[in-house]
């Protein structure tokens, strides 16, 4: 702009110069007024054309300061292309430099000028892959370790050390002569030798638990053997002086000593014995009882190794009518029904509580709907195959065996004892046990009624008395010469109550049957009894009554008991407490009490007089 105005200047005063040229040639032939006038004349000309332009460039000034005041988007919009394309060739500029600094400084590496040999092999003139392979070629790895006819070959060692010499060689200042360093092995020697160890080291087998012989009913021992570990430390310094001396081809014979045994038979029979018991007793009933019986069976004897878990549902497999197990009470999906193989969960219950006793720990557990009788709510095991299963694991060094027995006449009452069979888990003195307190109660669910009009109109009568749900909550008890040294919360468990089943009738009649008794149950006319209808008169009303027993968890109706609430009774523990949170050997969910009537724990099995049953291949 003022460079505008600069020139609107120039022009003016050109002009107004010209004016006075023409006013002084013409004053030459005219007077001293007129020259004056013709001198004013064009000075005001001059002035006038002055003040036009700078009129004119103020006008455009005036414009341009007007498009100040809005922005150009589209001018704005091209500068930012523009910019983005100036900055994508800096970046591909800077790039094509860094290319060929990188292509440069590979090119330097690949060739390497300067005369250099490693340990007299010349590498001048190769690139890093040639001297690598000249190298290698060289000192060809071949290492192995021999043992009884075995081979192991030995990781090659020493392609790091190679790598690493060259890196040196290539990216500084090599010198004339290199010798390969074999030093700071002794990491990946001993990783190789632990290897070595793990293919050929044989543990010792101890004395142990085989196998069950129902026949003798007495399990079979199998006999310990030796093993052998090979010698770790001589097979190290053996391969530590082959690459020292860089005899990477050689072959070395590994040494290994015998290792014996820690129990043989003669001792494992002694040493075993019965670990973790409880007993249990059955209801009367036969079908039941047979399920109990086959259930039983199927655990005899059972062998479980180191590490192994047992599984329920696995061992029994599936309870069938094809198998012989009978149609029995049991609960499913909180209706009570008849089905094959109910009063099984007598079996897993007893089973789990002889695991807790014997210091083994639970996997899985899981508590009844409804509380169980026959051991204390809270200490119970439900299974259903392919659904619930009781699952331990053997945490010992050596074979453990289960022991089941059931004892009476099918007809009757029996008592059910599980043990397991093993070397003892616990130290000595100390007993583990369960102690289970009802910690809350919960309401019954709704009544259900059933429409009777044999009763008198608006009366109704008690046919089943329903029960309160619970929780409970379980702790674990562990003993030490009979002072409780532990005592933690294990589980808890939650049961349902049962509805009461009232029959009644809303109606204001009353359905009668009537007749004479005989011998042949017709009237005292000879004619069969009749039905009829008679009303009633309101406020009438039956008497209610309640059934004797009660269905157990598995289903069978059983004569009332009291509820047992006294804790587990150990043959040297005092009864243990309640404590809080804490995690014991049984885990899973579900919930734990003391035993009732019929149930029992302790650690050794008793035979009818109470004298302790021995240990040894016939427990």
């Amino acid at each position: 702009m003022g460079q505008y105005e600069n020139k609107n200047k120039s022009r003016g005063a050109s002009r107004g110069s010209a004016g006075s040229s023409r006013s002084r040639t013409a004053s030459s032939g005219y007077s001293g007024a007129k020259s004056s006038r013709a001198r004013s004349s064009a000075s005001s000309a001059s002035s006038g054309r002055k003040s036009s332009y700078e009129s004119l460039g103020s006008v455009r000034r005036g414009g341009q300061r007007n498009r100040k005041q809005e922005p150009n988007y589209k001018m704005i919009a091209i500068g930012g292309v523009l910019l983005i394309l100036v900055i994508f060739g800096l970046v591909m500029m800077m790039k094509g430099k860094g290319g060929a600094q990188a292509e440069s400084s590979s090119e330097a590496e690949t060739e390497l000028q300067q005369e250099v040999t490693v340990d007299g092999i010349t590498i001048t003139g190769m690139s890093r892959e040639d001297a690598r392979e000249a190298i290698l070629s060289r000192y060809t790895w071949g290492m192995k370790v021999t043992y009884n006819d075995e081979t192991y070959e030995v990781e090659n060692l020493m392609g790091e050390k190679v790598d690493a010499l060259l890196q040196e060689i290539f990216t500084g200042e090599p010198k004339e002569n290199y010798s390969l360093d074999t030093s700071g092995l002794e990491e990946y020697v001993e990783k190789e030798v632990a290897n070595i160890a793990e293919k050929w080291d044989k543990p010792a087998k101890n004395g142990e638990i085989s196998e069950f012989d129902k026949e003798s009913n007495s399990f079979v021992y199998s006999p310990e053997e030796p093993g052998i570990a090979i010698d770790q430390e001589k097979l190290k310094a053996d391969i530590d002086a082959a690459i020292e001396a860089k005899d990477f081809t050689a072959v070395i014979e590994a040494q290994a000593a015998e290792v014996a045994p820690e129990i043989t038979a003669a001792q494992a029979k002694e040493m075993y014995q019965v670990i973790g018991q409880y007993s249990t007793t059955t209801t009367a009933n036969r079908d039941r009882n047979t399920n109990i019986q086959l259930a039983s069976e199927c655990l005899e004897g059972k062998i479980i190794q180191p590490g192994e878990t047992f599984s329920f549902n696995d061992t029994t497999g599936e309870r069938s009518e094809s198998k012989g197990y009978r149609p029995a009470g049991a609960y499913v999906n909180g209706q009570l029904v008849e089905e094959p193989g109910g009063g099984v969960c007598q079996v897993s219950s007893t089973l789990y509580n002889a695991v807790i006793f014997s210091g083994l720990n639970t996997t899985e557990r899981h508590a009844h709907s409804y509380e169980p009788s026959y051991v204390t709510p809270g200490e119970d095991a439900t299974v259903s195959y392919g659904g619930p299963d009781m699952k331990f694991v053997n945490t010992s060094d050596t074979a453990i065996a289960i022991r089941a027995k059931l004892e009476g006449s099918l007809g009757s009452r029996m008592t059910l004892t599980i043990s397991i069979v093993g070397i003892p888990i616990l130290e000595d003195g100390v007993k583990i046990s369960m102690h289970s307190e009802k910690t809350k109660e919960l309401p019954p669910p709704e009544p259900e009624y059933i429409e009777d009009q044999t009763l008198p109109p608006g009366t109704e009568e008690v046919e089943k008395a329903g029960d309160n749900g619970s929780v409970w909550t379980t702790n674990l008890v562990t003993t030490k010469n009979g002072e409780v040294i532990s005592d933690e919360f294990f589980h808890s468990s939650r049961y349902k109550g049962h509805a009461s089943v009232i029959r009644r009738n809303t109606s204001d009649v009353q359905i009668t049957t009537s007749g004479a008794e005989g011998e042949s149950g017709s009237s005292a006319e000879g004619e069969e009894g009749v039905t009829t209808v008679e009303p009633v008169e309101p406020g009438e009303s039956g008497s209610a009554s309640e059934s004797s027993g009660s269905p157990s968890s598995d289903g069978e109706i059983i004569e009332s008991q009291p509820t047992a609430t006294a804790p587990v009774q150990e043959p040297t523990t005092s009864a243990p407490s309640s404590a809080g949170p804490s995690a014991g050997p049984g885990s899973g969910t579900g919930q734990t009490v003391a035993p009732p009537t019929g149930a029992s724990s302790g650690v050794e099995p008793l035979n009818p007089t109470g004298e302790t049953v021995p240990a040894g291949p016939g427990v």
